[in-house]
């Protein structure tokens, strides 16, 4: 066969179709690229499953990948927070609670810093929680149990879904600012807490202000109290703490965030498609006959929470006098 030499632009054209793909290989893939994982720190059946099962099965569609939900529950939420914020996996996200603020003030070393480990994806909502009693408990409303309190300190325990949740520091703010004295009883999550209001293991049990609505339904459950400033329609006839301790309101916030090197593509691309949920949503419906209010806020105004909260929460735990664990 004759040698055929190849042209001066054949031999250019090769080069610089070799070099592009070259530039191709070295781009990193766009996010998302594979599965993404929500972790909740708590146990299976809590409160925080629910919006994030229903944002998962939202976005799956919209990335292109499947979004599943991963409980893994540990040391007040610690342990999922600390999953993703030692990672480097940036399709694994944390659907927390205002724990993760909570947390630094309780543990010396919580296995994260919630500002240089962490990215901020979103608050995703925020409620009301409430005070609740079985329904037999000698504790007839508010100002009773606030009387008892005073007249028996460290008598009457509270349940809430464990160490260093925004339940727990409830109880804790309710102590400071009531200037009374109650004990705490840690549960594994909302169910195990419960049980043991109804089998008489604890006095009080602190939640959303979802979890007594069934409860209360069915007349097994009363509700003294809600943690708003204001009372909310999804429990009527309920007072705001603020009633009989001026100026109280703390309430429950959810919040989506990555790991550190999440890239801003992916905080910008979850914040878009997740905005529509916002108005009229199943979802949003969902948690406003519940006591609650669907934000979706992005990661700026969580980015402020988080300053906001971490000292404060400090601050709570000295006056507490609750000592930092190592």
């Amino acid at each position: 066969m004759p040698n055929v030499v190849p042209s001066r632009r054949a031999v250019l054209s090769g080069l610089a179709c070799a070099a592009l793909a070259g530039v191709a290989a070295a781009q990193p893939a766009r996010w998302p690229n594979r599965t993404i994982r929500f972790i909740v720190p708590f146990a299976p059946g809590g409160p925080v499953e629910v919006p994030a099962r229903f944002i998962a099965d939202h976005l799956a569609p919209r990335l292109g990948q499947p979004v599943i939900v991963e409980a893994r529950p540990g040391a007040g939420g610690a342990l999922g927070i600390q999953l993703v914020a030692q990672s480097t996996d940036q399709h694994s996200l944390v659907f927390t609670t205002g724990s993760v603020a909570i947390l630094p003030s309780l543990q010396k070393n919580p296995g994260y810093d919630p500002f240089r480990d962490l990215t901020p994806v979103s608050v995703i909502s925020e409620s009301a929680m409430a005070i609740n009693v079985r329904r037999e408990s000698p504790i007839r409303d508010f100002d009773d149990l606030l009387a008892r309190a005073r007249a028996a300190p460290d008598r009457i325990t509270y349940g809430s879904s464990g160490v260093g949740t925004t339940t727990h520091l409830l109880g804790e703010l309710l102590k400071v600012r009531a200037q009374i004295d109650l004990l705490h009883v840690p549960f594994r999550g909302t169910g195990q807490g419960l049980g043991a209001l109804y089998a008489g293991d604890v006095d009080l049990l602190l939640t959303d202000a979802s979890v007594p609505i069934p409860h209360i339904r069915d007349g097994r459950m009363r509700s003294l109290a809600v943690s708003s400033a204001e009372p909310t329609a999804a429990l009527p006839g309920v007072p705001a703490v603020a009633s009989a301790v001026p100026g109280f309101s703390m309430v429950l916030w959810f919040a989506l965030l990555g790991p550190a090197n999440l890239p801003r593509e992916a905080v910008e691309r979850l914040t878009r498609e997740m905005a529509p949920l916002r108005d009229g949503s199943a979802l949003a419906q969902r948690l406003e006959a519940a006591g609650g209010k669907l934000l979706l806020t992005g990661p700026e105004e969580l980015a402020d929470r988080l300053r906001r909260e971490v000292p404060l929460w400090r601050q709570v735990a000295e006056a507490a006098g609750i000592k930092p664990e190592e």
